[in-house]
Protein backbone atom coordinates (compact mmCIF):
# COMPACT_ATOMS: atom_id res chain seq x y z
CA UNK A 1 0.00 0.00 0.00
CA UNK A 2 2.79 2.11 1.36
CA UNK A 3 4.27 1.72 -2.51
CA UNK A 4 1.10 2.16 -4.14
CA UNK A 5 0.56 5.94 -2.69
CA UNK A 6 4.20 6.53 -3.30
CA UNK A 7 3.99 5.98 -7.18
CA UNK A 8 0.54 7.96 -7.43
CA UNK A 9 2.50 10.96 -5.43
CA UNK A 10 5.91 10.91 -7.69
CA UNK A 11 3.28 10.67 -11.15
CA UNK A 12 1.68 13.73 -9.55
CA UNK A 13 5.35 15.65 -9.38
CA UNK A 14 6.11 14.51 -12.90
CA UNK A 15 3.47 14.68 -14.24
CA UNK A 16 3.54 18.37 -14.56
CA UNK A 17 6.44 18.37 -15.70
CA UNK A 18 5.83 15.44 -18.90
CA UNK A 19 2.39 16.19 -19.57
CA UNK A 20 1.50 18.04 -22.58
CA UNK A 21 -1.50 18.17 -24.96
CA UNK A 22 -2.72 20.99 -27.64
CA UNK A 23 -6.57 21.23 -27.91
CA UNK A 24 -6.71 24.62 -29.09
CA UNK A 25 -6.43 26.35 -32.60
CA UNK A 26 -4.19 28.99 -31.99
CA UNK A 27 -3.24 29.99 -35.78
CA UNK A 28 -6.53 32.05 -35.58
CA UNK A 29 -5.50 34.02 -32.90
CA UNK A 30 -2.16 34.44 -34.60
CA UNK A 31 -4.32 35.48 -37.98
CA UNK A 32 -6.85 38.35 -35.96
CA UNK A 33 -4.32 39.16 -33.19
CA UNK A 34 -6.56 38.39 -30.27
CA UNK A 35 -6.42 35.93 -26.98
CA UNK A 36 -7.47 32.81 -26.76
CA UNK A 37 -9.97 34.11 -23.77
CA UNK A 38 -11.99 35.28 -26.47
CA UNK A 39 -13.55 31.93 -27.67
CA UNK A 40 -12.35 29.80 -24.92
CA UNK A 41 -12.29 29.85 -21.09
CA UNK A 42 -10.26 27.69 -20.60
CA UNK A 43 -9.54 26.48 -23.60
CA UNK A 44 -10.63 24.37 -25.30
CA UNK A 45 -13.96 24.79 -23.98
CA UNK A 46 -16.03 27.09 -26.33
CA UNK A 47 -17.81 30.58 -25.28
CA UNK A 48 -20.72 31.59 -27.04
CA UNK A 49 -18.38 33.70 -29.01
CA UNK A 50 -16.10 30.60 -29.77
CA UNK A 51 -19.54 28.60 -31.07
CA UNK A 52 -20.27 31.30 -33.16
CA UNK A 53 -16.74 31.91 -35.07
CA UNK A 54 -16.86 28.34 -35.51
CA UNK A 55 -20.08 28.31 -37.03
CA UNK A 56 -19.07 31.11 -39.22
CA UNK A 57 -16.65 28.93 -41.31
CA UNK A 58 -13.85 30.41 -38.74
CA UNK A 59 -14.05 34.08 -39.65
CA UNK A 60 -15.04 37.30 -37.62
CA UNK A 61 -18.36 38.94 -38.83
CA UNK A 62 -17.99 41.88 -40.98
CA UNK A 63 -14.07 42.19 -40.55
CA UNK A 64 -12.67 42.76 -43.82
CA UNK A 65 -10.37 39.88 -44.76
CA UNK A 66 -9.42 40.49 -48.34
CA UNK A 67 -5.88 41.71 -46.62
CA UNK A 68 -5.72 37.84 -46.03
CA UNK A 69 -5.74 36.37 -49.76
CA UNK A 70 -3.01 36.84 -52.23
CA UNK A 71 -3.79 39.51 -54.78
CA UNK A 72 -3.13 37.75 -58.39
CA UNK A 73 -5.30 39.78 -60.63
CA UNK A 74 -7.85 37.56 -60.81
CA UNK A 75 -10.99 37.91 -59.51
CA UNK A 76 -12.08 34.04 -59.61
CA UNK A 77 -8.81 32.56 -57.71
CA UNK A 78 -8.46 32.69 -53.88
CA UNK A 79 -5.27 32.04 -52.54
CA UNK A 80 -4.95 32.53 -49.11
CA UNK A 81 -1.18 34.39 -48.43
CA UNK A 82 -0.51 32.13 -45.45
CA UNK A 83 -1.56 28.63 -44.63
CA UNK A 84 -2.70 28.64 -40.77
CA UNK A 85 -1.14 26.08 -39.13
CA UNK A 86 -1.00 24.85 -35.04
CA UNK A 87 0.12 21.77 -33.59
CA UNK A 88 -0.77 19.61 -30.77
CA UNK A 89 1.62 17.57 -28.81
CA UNK A 90 -0.56 15.43 -26.01
CA UNK A 91 1.26 13.68 -23.32
CA UNK A 92 0.20 12.68 -19.85
CA UNK A 93 1.73 9.87 -16.94
CA UNK A 94 -0.96 7.73 -15.33
CA UNK A 95 -1.49 5.32 -12.70
CA UNK A 96 -3.45 2.29 -12.56
CA UNK A 97 -4.22 2.55 -16.35
CA UNK A 98 -7.07 -0.30 -16.97
CA UNK A 99 -6.21 -1.78 -13.20
CA UNK A 100 -3.02 -2.92 -14.59
CA UNK A 101 -1.11 -0.99 -11.40
CA UNK A 102 0.77 0.09 -12.93
CA UNK A 103 2.85 3.54 -13.51
CA UNK A 104 3.03 4.72 -16.95
CA UNK A 105 4.49 7.75 -19.33
CA UNK A 106 2.17 8.09 -21.89
CA UNK A 107 4.09 10.62 -24.13
CA UNK A 108 3.90 11.60 -26.15
CA UNK A 109 0.24 10.20 -26.92
CA UNK A 110 -0.70 12.28 -29.27
CA UNK A 111 1.35 14.57 -31.89
CA UNK A 112 -0.77 16.31 -34.68
CA UNK A 113 -0.74 18.97 -36.73
CA UNK A 114 -3.77 20.88 -37.44
CA UNK A 115 -5.26 23.79 -40.00
CA UNK A 116 -8.12 25.56 -41.02
CA UNK A 117 -9.50 28.95 -42.22
CA UNK A 118 -11.57 30.86 -45.00
CA UNK A 119 -11.17 29.83 -48.77
CA UNK A 120 -13.11 32.00 -49.87
CA UNK A 121 -16.15 33.91 -48.79
CA UNK A 122 -18.95 31.63 -46.92
CA UNK A 123 -16.37 29.01 -47.24
CA UNK A 124 -13.77 27.44 -45.38
CA UNK A 125 -11.68 24.46 -44.09
CA UNK A 126 -10.36 22.33 -41.21
CA UNK A 127 -8.79 19.75 -40.48
CA UNK A 128 -6.05 17.60 -38.43
CA UNK A 129 -3.19 15.05 -39.20
CA UNK A 130 -2.07 12.53 -36.33
CA UNK A 131 1.78 12.48 -36.92
CA UNK A 132 1.20 9.96 -34.08
CA UNK A 133 -1.45 8.74 -31.81
CA UNK A 134 -0.53 5.94 -29.26
CA UNK A 135 3.00 5.37 -31.07
CA UNK A 136 1.29 5.09 -34.62
CA UNK A 137 0.38 7.43 -37.50
CA UNK A 138 -3.14 7.16 -37.17
CA UNK A 139 -4.01 9.77 -40.17
CA UNK A 140 -6.86 12.27 -40.50
CA UNK A 141 -9.73 12.21 -38.18
CA UNK A 142 -11.72 16.08 -38.24
CA UNK A 143 -11.29 17.08 -41.84
CA UNK A 144 -14.50 18.82 -43.80
CA UNK A 145 -15.52 21.93 -46.15
CA UNK A 146 -18.09 24.29 -44.82
CA UNK A 147 -20.47 25.91 -46.82
CA UNK A 148 -22.26 28.90 -44.99
CA UNK A 149 -25.41 30.72 -46.00
CA UNK A 150 -25.72 28.85 -48.97
CA UNK A 151 -27.64 30.35 -51.79
CA UNK A 152 -28.39 33.03 -49.32
CA UNK A 153 -30.69 30.71 -47.21
CA UNK A 154 -28.96 30.89 -44.04
CA UNK A 155 -28.27 27.11 -44.48
CA UNK A 156 -25.01 25.34 -43.98
CA UNK A 157 -23.38 22.68 -45.32
CA UNK A 158 -20.47 20.45 -44.11
CA UNK A 159 -18.90 17.96 -46.24
CA UNK A 160 -16.41 15.34 -45.04
CA UNK A 161 -14.96 13.78 -42.09
CA UNK A 162 -16.60 14.91 -38.44
CA UNK A 163 -18.09 13.25 -34.99
CA UNK A 164 -21.46 12.29 -35.19
CA UNK A 165 -22.52 13.81 -31.46
CA UNK A 166 -20.52 17.07 -32.94
CA UNK A 167 -24.42 18.92 -32.97
CA UNK A 168 -24.88 17.63 -28.80
CA UNK A 169 -20.97 17.70 -26.92
CA UNK A 170 -17.98 17.86 -28.77
CA UNK A 171 -15.35 15.22 -27.62
CA UNK A 172 -12.63 16.78 -28.98
CA UNK A 173 -13.43 19.90 -26.27
CA UNK A 174 -13.91 18.21 -22.87
CA UNK A 175 -11.55 19.56 -20.16
CA UNK A 176 -11.05 15.81 -18.47
CA UNK A 177 -8.74 12.91 -20.28
CA UNK A 178 -11.74 10.75 -19.86
CA UNK A 179 -13.99 10.27 -22.21
CA UNK A 180 -17.67 11.03 -23.09
CA UNK A 181 -17.91 6.98 -23.05
CA UNK A 182 -21.76 7.03 -23.96
CA UNK A 183 -20.89 8.22 -28.05
CA UNK A 184 -18.23 5.62 -28.17
CA UNK A 185 -20.40 2.30 -27.12
CA UNK A 186 -20.67 -0.17 -29.98
CA UNK A 187 -22.67 -3.19 -29.03
CA UNK A 188 -22.02 -7.05 -30.77
CA UNK A 189 -19.99 -6.34 -33.68
CA UNK A 190 -21.90 -3.54 -35.03
CA UNK A 191 -19.88 -1.02 -36.35
CA UNK A 192 -21.62 1.98 -35.22
CA UNK A 193 -21.23 4.14 -32.93
CA UNK A 194 -21.61 8.40 -32.55
CA UNK A 195 -17.81 9.48 -33.04
CA UNK A 196 -16.67 9.64 -36.35
CA UNK A 197 -17.84 8.98 -39.74
CA UNK A 198 -18.06 10.72 -43.08
CA UNK A 199 -21.01 12.49 -44.52
CA UNK A 200 -22.94 15.53 -45.08
CA UNK A 201 -24.24 17.28 -41.99
CA UNK A 202 -26.75 20.11 -42.72
CA UNK A 203 -27.82 23.44 -40.19
CA UNK A 204 -30.21 25.79 -39.99
CA UNK A 205 -31.42 28.43 -37.59
CA UNK A 206 -34.60 29.68 -37.16
CA UNK A 207 -35.50 32.86 -35.45
CA UNK A 208 -36.95 31.16 -33.02
CA UNK A 209 -33.63 30.45 -31.52
CA UNK A 210 -34.13 26.77 -32.46
CA UNK A 211 -30.96 25.29 -34.65
CA UNK A 212 -31.81 22.47 -36.86
CA UNK A 213 -29.03 19.88 -37.91
CA UNK A 214 -29.21 16.57 -40.21
CA UNK A 215 -26.72 14.26 -40.97
CA UNK A 216 -26.14 11.76 -43.73
CA UNK A 217 -23.90 9.19 -43.13
CA UNK A 218 -21.38 6.11 -44.42
CA UNK A 219 -22.20 4.11 -40.97
CA UNK A 220 -18.93 2.54 -41.31
CA UNK A 221 -16.77 5.31 -39.60
CA UNK A 222 -13.56 6.75 -41.00
CA UNK A 223 -11.76 3.42 -42.14
CA UNK A 224 -9.76 3.47 -45.64
CA UNK A 225 -11.28 2.61 -48.95
CA UNK A 226 -11.91 -1.40 -50.24
CA UNK A 227 -10.67 -2.47 -53.11
CA UNK A 228 -13.52 -0.92 -54.91
CA UNK A 229 -12.83 1.88 -53.48
CA UNK A 230 -15.61 2.58 -51.88
CA UNK A 231 -15.38 4.20 -48.13
CA UNK A 232 -18.70 2.44 -47.54
CA UNK A 233 -19.04 -1.57 -46.96
CA UNK A 234 -22.68 -1.41 -47.51
CA UNK A 235 -25.16 -0.20 -49.67
CA UNK A 236 -26.95 1.57 -46.81
CA UNK A 237 -26.56 5.11 -45.65
CA UNK A 238 -27.62 6.61 -41.86
CA UNK A 239 -29.22 9.71 -40.50
CA UNK A 240 -28.67 11.45 -37.84
CA UNK A 241 -30.75 14.78 -36.32
CA UNK A 242 -30.51 17.15 -33.89
CA UNK A 243 -32.66 20.43 -32.60
CA UNK A 244 -31.86 22.07 -30.23
CA UNK A 245 -33.52 25.01 -28.25
CA UNK A 246 -32.26 28.03 -26.05
CA UNK A 247 -34.38 28.78 -22.94
CA UNK A 248 -33.11 32.16 -21.85
CA UNK A 249 -29.92 33.23 -21.76
CA UNK A 250 -28.68 29.93 -19.48
CA UNK A 251 -30.19 27.14 -20.49
CA UNK A 252 -29.73 24.93 -23.18
CA UNK A 253 -31.53 21.91 -24.30
CA UNK A 254 -31.52 19.39 -27.32
CA UNK A 255 -33.23 16.55 -28.97
CA UNK A 256 -31.58 13.48 -30.88
CA UNK A 257 -32.57 10.95 -33.50
CA UNK A 258 -30.66 8.07 -35.47
CA UNK A 259 -32.11 5.42 -38.01
CA UNK A 260 -29.37 3.55 -39.37
CA UNK A 261 -28.71 -0.12 -40.93
CA UNK A 262 -25.11 -2.22 -41.45
CA UNK A 263 -24.10 -5.55 -43.22
CA UNK A 264 -21.99 -8.28 -41.98
CA UNK A 265 -21.93 -10.97 -44.45
CA UNK A 266 -24.98 -11.67 -45.18
CA UNK A 267 -26.92 -10.43 -42.26
CA UNK A 268 -28.27 -7.16 -41.21
CA UNK A 269 -28.45 -5.07 -38.01
CA UNK A 270 -30.55 -2.13 -38.28
CA UNK A 271 -30.53 0.51 -35.13
CA UNK A 272 -31.95 3.44 -34.02
CA UNK A 273 -31.71 5.49 -31.09
CA UNK A 274 -33.06 8.86 -29.42
CA UNK A 275 -31.56 11.06 -27.00
CA UNK A 276 -31.95 14.12 -24.73
CA UNK A 277 -29.41 17.05 -24.08
CA UNK A 278 -29.30 19.81 -21.62
CA UNK A 279 -26.56 22.83 -20.74
CA UNK A 280 -27.80 24.91 -18.02
CA UNK A 281 -24.74 27.64 -17.56
CA UNK A 282 -25.36 29.69 -13.94
CA UNK A 283 -22.04 31.10 -13.13
CA UNK A 284 -19.84 30.19 -11.22
CA UNK A 285 -21.27 26.76 -12.81
CA UNK A 286 -22.36 25.03 -15.94
CA UNK A 287 -23.74 21.52 -16.11
CA UNK A 288 -24.15 19.15 -19.21
CA UNK A 289 -26.14 16.57 -19.21
CA UNK A 290 -26.94 14.12 -22.12
CA UNK A 291 -29.18 10.83 -22.45
CA UNK A 292 -29.28 8.09 -25.02
CA UNK A 293 -31.25 5.38 -25.76
CA UNK A 294 -30.47 2.57 -28.61
CA UNK A 295 -31.89 -0.52 -29.93
CA UNK A 296 -30.15 -3.19 -32.34
CA UNK A 297 -31.82 -6.10 -33.69
CA UNK A 298 -28.97 -8.22 -35.01
CA UNK A 299 -25.76 -6.35 -33.76
CA UNK A 300 -24.31 -10.40 -33.60
CA UNK A 301 -24.93 -10.43 -37.29
CA UNK A 302 -26.46 -14.09 -37.03
CA UNK A 303 -29.65 -14.04 -38.69
CA UNK A 304 -31.54 -14.74 -35.44
CA UNK A 305 -35.56 -14.47 -35.11
CA UNK A 306 -34.87 -12.59 -31.72
CA UNK A 307 -31.35 -11.11 -31.13
CA UNK A 308 -32.16 -7.60 -30.35
CA UNK A 309 -31.36 -5.97 -27.44
CA UNK A 310 -30.95 -2.71 -25.65
CA UNK A 311 -28.49 -0.22 -24.68
CA UNK A 312 -28.55 2.97 -22.73
CA UNK A 313 -26.46 5.55 -20.96
CA UNK A 314 -25.71 8.86 -19.60
CA UNK A 315 -23.31 11.45 -19.39
CA UNK A 316 -23.30 13.69 -16.82
CA UNK A 317 -20.45 17.09 -16.32
CA UNK A 318 -20.41 19.84 -13.98
CA UNK A 319 -17.73 23.07 -14.71
CA UNK A 320 -16.92 25.31 -11.86
CA UNK A 321 -15.25 28.44 -12.94
CA UNK A 322 -15.00 30.94 -9.95
CA UNK A 323 -14.56 34.14 -11.67
CA UNK A 324 -16.51 32.88 -14.76
CA UNK A 325 -14.50 33.27 -17.90
CA UNK A 326 -11.77 35.08 -16.19
CA UNK A 327 -11.12 32.17 -14.18
CA UNK A 328 -7.90 30.81 -13.22
CA UNK A 329 -8.65 27.81 -11.91
CA UNK A 330 -11.67 25.55 -12.37
CA UNK A 331 -13.00 22.44 -11.53
CA UNK A 332 -14.78 19.81 -13.06
CA UNK A 333 -16.70 16.64 -12.40
CA UNK A 334 -17.99 13.69 -15.09
CA UNK A 335 -20.18 10.77 -14.25
CA UNK A 336 -20.46 8.17 -17.26
CA UNK A 337 -22.93 5.33 -17.35
CA UNK A 338 -23.92 2.65 -19.76
CA UNK A 339 -25.91 -0.04 -19.25
CA UNK A 340 -26.40 -3.11 -22.11
CA UNK A 341 -27.55 -6.20 -22.68
CA UNK A 342 -24.43 -7.32 -24.76
CA UNK A 343 -21.53 -8.14 -22.89
CA UNK A 344 -18.56 -6.23 -21.60
CA UNK A 345 -20.38 -2.18 -22.73
CA UNK A 346 -22.17 -1.82 -18.85
CA UNK A 347 -19.39 1.17 -17.58
CA UNK A 348 -19.88 3.62 -14.32
CA UNK A 349 -17.70 5.99 -13.71
CA UNK A 350 -16.91 9.33 -12.25
CA UNK A 351 -13.86 11.78 -12.70
CA UNK A 352 -13.25 15.03 -9.95
CA UNK A 353 -10.56 17.25 -11.78
CA UNK A 354 -9.21 20.75 -11.70
CA UNK A 355 -6.72 22.79 -13.47
CA UNK A 356 -4.99 26.13 -13.46
CA UNK A 357 -4.38 28.58 -16.10
CA UNK A 358 -0.46 29.76 -15.97
CA UNK A 359 -1.02 31.22 -19.57
CA UNK A 360 -4.21 31.63 -21.69
CA UNK A 361 -2.66 29.11 -23.82
CA UNK A 362 -0.88 26.76 -20.88
CA UNK A 363 -2.70 24.67 -17.83
CA UNK A 364 -2.24 22.25 -15.23
CA UNK A 365 -4.43 19.03 -15.22
CA UNK A 366 -5.08 16.67 -12.85
CA UNK A 367 -7.74 14.36 -12.28
CA UNK A 368 -9.03 11.40 -10.15
CA UNK A 369 -11.56 8.18 -12.01
CA UNK A 370 -12.94 5.56 -10.39
CA UNK A 371 -14.33 2.97 -12.54
CA UNK A 372 -16.91 0.24 -11.17
CA UNK A 373 -18.60 -1.46 -13.68
CA UNK A 374 -16.24 -2.21 -16.40
CA UNK A 375 -14.12 -4.79 -18.29
CA UNK A 376 -11.28 -4.56 -15.57
CA UNK A 377 -13.81 -4.52 -12.76
CA UNK A 378 -13.25 -1.69 -9.74
CA UNK A 379 -9.95 0.34 -9.89
CA UNK A 380 -8.70 4.23 -9.75
CA UNK A 381 -7.41 6.03 -12.44
CA UNK A 382 -4.47 9.06 -11.56
CA UNK A 383 -3.70 11.21 -14.34
CA UNK A 384 -1.82 14.50 -14.06
CA UNK A 385 0.04 17.41 -16.51
CA UNK A 386 -0.05 19.57 -18.38
CA UNK A 387 -1.65 21.29 -21.96
CA UNK A 388 -0.89 23.69 -23.85
CA UNK A 389 -1.49 25.00 -27.77
CA UNK A 390 0.68 26.27 -29.70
Amino acid sequence: MKKTLLTVFLGFLVLTATAASVSGMPAFGRRYSLSCKTCHAPFPRLLAYGEEFAGDGFVIKDKDSPRYFQDTGDDLLSLIRNIPVALRFDGFTAFNNAATGRFDFNTPYVLKLLSGGELFKNVSYYFYFFFSERGEVAGIEDAFIMFNNLLGTGLALTMGQFQISDPMFKRELRLTLEDYQVYRARPGLSGINLTYDRGLMLTFGLPTGTDVTAEILNGAGIGPADDDRNFDNDAFKNFAFHLSQGVGDKIGLGAFGFLGKERLGDFRNSVWMFGLDATVASPPFEFNFQYLERRDNDPFFVGAVDDSLSTRGALAEIIYLPRGDDSRWYGVGLVNWIVSDAPGLDVFSFTFGGGHLLRRNMRLVAEVTYYDQSPWGRYFRVASGLVTAF
